[in-house]
C-alpha cells in the first residue's frame, strides 16, 4: 500500500514543519500545546534535512530510520493531549490527534525501503 515516493514524502515533511509552525496561530494553541508545536517543527525540520533522501540536505539519517521515527511519533501525537493533560482544550486535542493520524497515514503510504533499493541498484550499476 505504498503510494508515496520518497520525494513526495519529503515535500510532505516540509509541509508538516510549516503546519507545526503555524498551528498556534491557526488553531489558537497556547501554553504547552504551542511550545510543543514549535518544538516539533524544529525537530521535524532537522530530521528532514538530515535524512538520506532526495529532499534531505545533510543525508546522515537513513530513510528507513526516518520512517521508524515517524512510526513512533504519529501514535504518540494522538495520545499526547491525554498524557500531558490538555485533552480538555478541544483545539489542541483535535490538532494533535489530527496531525498524528496524518503522520500515521503518510507512514503507511510510504515505502521506506525503496530508497535503499534504488541506491543499491545505482551502486551496482556504477561498479559494473
Amino acid at each position: 500500500m505504498n503510494f508515496l515516493s520518497n520525494i513526495a514524502h519529503g515535500y510532505l515533511d516540509y509541509v508538516t514543519v510549516v503546519i507545526f509552525l503555524l498551528a498556534p496561530s491557526l488553531f489558537g494553541l497556547s501554553g504547552l500545546p504551542a511550545m510543543i508545536a514549535y518544538g516539533l517543527a524544529a525537530v521535524h525540520l532537522l530530521l528532514t534535512l538530515a535524512t538520506d533522501f532526495p529532499n534531505g540536505m545533510v543525508k546522515i539519517i537513513p530513510f528507513h530510520l526516518h520512517g521508524w521515527v515517524e512510526r513512533l511519533v504519529g501514535p504518540l501525537l494522538v495520545v499526547l493531549p491525554f498524557i500531558l493533560g490538555f485533552s480538555n482544550d478541544a483545539a489542541a486535542r483535535n490538532f494533535y490527534i489530527g496531525i498524528g493520524i496524518v503522520i500515521i497515514a503518510v507512514g503507511i503510504g510510504t515505502d521506506y525501503k525503496a530508497h535503499g533499493k534504488e541506491t543499491e541498484r545505482e551502486g551496482t550499476a556504477a561498479s559494473t
